[in-house]
Formats: structure tokens, C-alpha cells, sequence
């Protein structure tokens, strides 16, 4: 029978804003001496208030949690920016205290909330491995039967005996997560920090973290914004929004489909910049969405043979010509079906960029989509170099729905079976 390793009992946490000496360190500090010499709490919030809204100086992150987590399970926390999942995470870690609430956790805790996390600059990373175990109150010999395989998995090896100050922030983070799994925790928090790594790293994390999971029979929090890796890592999702907990439950992908396709996450055919995101001098998007071939609005659903015209607009500071532009589409189970970016052809046929303002258009194919949603997430990147927008991350995205329009034939039926639904001629050789 599965045990209980952490309880969440209406755990609510608000900041105070707006004057000195009310930052998340100082409020903490007076609310424990306050709990010592028994007075009342001085940031105790009077009445209700609108999950993570501002109120006089005061800002809810979480409002009235409510979870129980069993040992082994594999723990998906997702939504938007500002849903209030790092401060649940850091909570949980001790990082903060909550304003109100109680927690209960059962085991050692490791948690990777940040790069750097745990880590003190001065030391080299052998002796910022030594720090962190005894940290967790392991012992020297421990320590050292677990060092040759911490090295070898971080990848660091040659720079064992430098200080970490000079590491790269993907080294560091490599060096971090090594720690983290390898040092037995039973319950490990991870936050988006593994979205630092290179793709072969992140690959290799998502490995150790099932492994300490379905292998070990560990408990893992894993925050990202990446929603196959919480899909392929998860057995279980919680979605946060405006500090309270939305939905929860075993069904991975409902949870998912829950966010992406919630019209508070996701516009259903068009993106507008609205609040200078997404910030480079490379490309900065302004406006993503679908037109038909006249340039006209499109009404959902759409079928299957009419012209889908994507538009992408955005604002280049600095031409580089390495800049990509274009889209992922995946399908309504997050599977991702194909990438197209504006230099997939000939480079004597790719559009021609400048500096102001840019507009770009591509079509998508006639009678290839079968029935059903389908997302595009933004596209951009200095090749080899950079993302700007990655796909599988928090990038601007926008739903279709396509309905009918299949194919001529009359023996084709509403949604055929299969991902695509492409309409490829046949003919008869003699």
C-alpha cells in the first residue's frame, strides 16, 4: 500500500508589495518571530481575496491548496507564468514559508528550483558535492561511492577541481542535477531549470527522473513548460492557475488538453504581443495567426480543403542571418507532427529580411489535416546558436479545429482512421 510522503492543507501564500522591508526574506523572518514570542501574525491577510490578485500591497501567489502525494509517484505541476507553481515548490523545499496552511512531508527532500541552487561559487564542484551531501546528512563514505558516478553522468569530469563561478550556466545546472539524483533522495522537486541544458542533457535527466521514480520507487515534482516531458516522465498532473489548484488527476493528457486548449491559456486562431513579450533585437513577435487566401478571417472549424494561410509578424532591431522563422503543429494529443521554417527550401528562395517591421505567410497543406484540434506554437531561432521561441515551451501558440472537407471519395467518412488525413493519387501502370 502506498504511503503518503507529502500532505497540503489549505496552504495559501500572499507577498506584500510596494515598501521597503516587506520582501519574501524580511516578511518570513518578522512572521517567525511573531510565531516565537506568541503575538499574532503581522502579515495575516483579513478576508478573502481574488486568487493572485493585487489587493492594497498584497499579492496571492497560492490560495487554498489541497493535495496528498504518495511515495513513487511521478508528479507533472504545469500552467502559465505567474500560476503560482515555483512558489508551491518552494515551499514545499522550505525555501518560504506559507502565510497560511500546513505541510507534511515524509523523507529526505532535494530540491532543484534554480541553477545554482544549493551550490556556493568559491568551492570547485568536487567540494560543492562533499557540501550538498552533508547537507542532506550523509555520511563521507556516502558521499564518495556515489562521486565517480555523479561525475560521469554531469559530464563535467574535466573541470571537477574548478571553482564553480567559472562553469558555464549549462554546466552548472549539469552539475546541480548529477547532485540532486544521485544523492537518494526520496522525494526530489525539480523546476524548469533542465530547460538551461542542451537536448541530449535534457534527454538524459528525464531518464534519471523516471528511473528514481518508476525504479526506485521515489517521489519527483516536476515543474516545466516542455508538456512532452511531463506526458513521457508523469503518472500524474496538477494544473495551477491564478495560484489555485485547477485540475488534478491521473490522466496526464486530460490535464494537458485542460491547459493548452483553455481559451484563458490559448487563443483559438490568433496571437497578438500585447505585453512586450518575447523580447530580442533578432526578432521580436508581434502577431501570429491563420487567414484564408484573401487575407480574411477564418471561422472555426475548418475544413479539410480550404487554404490556411499562417501569418507571422514581428519587429527585427538586428539582422542576423542565421534568424529562422516558422511553427511546430502538433495534434490534439501533443504529438508533434512536423516543423516548417521559412529556410527549409533553397536559400535563393527564402523570403528576404530587414530591419522594421516583417511579414511573413506560408500555407498549409489542402486535405492533409484530419478531423480534430491541432496547435501551432511559434518557431523562431539563430540556427545552431539560440532559441528565441522553442517549441515545446511557453511560446506564443494558437488552436485550429478542422471539421469535414476530407476528401471527393464517397467512401471517405468524417475523421479517418490515423494522425493525417492526405488525399495522395493513385493510377494504374500497365
Amino acid at each position: 500500500m502506498a504511503s503518503t510522503v507529502i500532505s497540503v492543507e489549505n496552504l495559501s501564500k500572499a507577498y506584500q508589495l510596494g515598501s521597503i522591508g516587506t520582501g519574501r526574506f524580511c516578511s518570513d523572518l518578522k512572521r517567525w518571530w511573531a510565531k516565537q514570542c506568541g503575538k499574532p501574525d503581522p502579515y495575516a491577510i483579513i478576508g478573502d481575496a481574488d486568487h493572485c490578485n493585487r489587493e492594497g500591497e498584497t499579492i496571492w501567489a497560492l490560495k487554498d491548496i489541497n493535495c496528498s502525494i504518495q511515495k513513487g509517484e511521478a508528479v507533472g505541476i504545469i500552467g502559465r507564468n505567474g500560476a503560482g507553481k515555483s512558489t508551491l515548490l518552494k515551499i514545499l523545499s522550505r525555501v518560504t514559508a506559507p502565510t497560511s496552511g500546513e505541510i507534511k512531508l515524509k523523507g529526505r527532500i532535494v530540491s532543484l528550483l534554480e541553477v545554482g541552487t544549493g551550490f556556493h561559487p568559491e568551492l570547485t564542484g568536487r567540494e560543492n558535492i562533499f557540501l550538498n551531501g552533508a547537507i542532506m546528512g550523509m555520511s563521507r563514505s556516502e558521499i564518495r561511492r556515489k562521486f565517480d558516478e555523479i561525475v560521469d553522468f554531469s559530464g563535467v569530469e574535466q573541470f571537477i577541481d574548478t571553482p564553480v563561478k567559472r562553469y558555464s550556466s549549462g554546466m552548472y545546472v549539469r552539475l546541480a542535477f548529477a547532485v540532486a539524483a544521485h544523492l537518494e533522495p526520496d522525494i526530489l522537486i525539480v523546476d524548469e531549470v533542465l530547460a538551461v541544458g542542451d537536448a541530449e542533457f535534457q534527454k538524459k535527466c528525464l531518464g534519471k527522473m523516471e528511473s528514481v521514480s518508476k525504479g526506485e520507487g521515489r517521489t519527483v515534482l516536476f515543474v516545466s513548460h516542455n508538456m512532452n516531458a511531463i506526458e513521457e516522465l508523469c503518472s500524474r498532473a496538477m494544473l495551477l492557475h491564478g495560484g489555485a489548484l485547477q485540475h488534478d488527476d491521473y490522466d496526464v493528457r486530460a490535464v494537458i488538453r485542460g491547459y493548452l486548449y483553455d481559451k484563458g491559456v490559448v487563443e483559438k486562431s490568433s496571437w497578438s504581443n500585447t505585453s512586450d513579450l518575447y523580447r530580442s533585437t533578432w526578432f521580436q513577435p508581434l502577431k501570429f495567426f491563420v487567414r484564408d487566401a484573401a487575407g480574411r478571417e477564418m471561422i472555426m472549424p475548418l475544413k479539410n480543403d480550404e487554404e490556411i494561410w499562417l501569418h507571422i509578424e514581428g519587429e527585427i532591431q538586428e539582422q542576423d542571418p542565421a534568424l529562422q522563422i516558422g511553427y511546430a503543429l502538433y495534434d490534439d494529443a501533443h504529438r508533434l507532427l512536423f516543423w516548417s521554417t521559412h529556410t527549409d527550401c533553397a536559400e535563393s528562395d527564402w523570403p528576404k529580411l530587414h530591419k522594421g517591421h516583417v511579414r511573413l505567410r506560408t500555407r498549409i497543406p489542402k486535405r492533409l489535416l484530419n478531423d480534430g484540434d491541432y496547435r501551432l506554437e511559434l518557431i523562431t531561432s539563430l540556427f545552431w546558436r539560440q532559441w528565441l521561441c522553442e517549441p515545446g515551451t511557453d511560446v506564443p501558440s494558437i488552436v485550429i479545429t478542422i471539421k469535414g472537407g476530407l476528401s471527393d471519395s464517397p467512401y471517405w467518412m468524417n475523421r479517418r482512421p490515423g494522425i493525417l488525413a492526405p488525399v495522395i493519387a493513385w493510377e494504374r501502370v500497365a
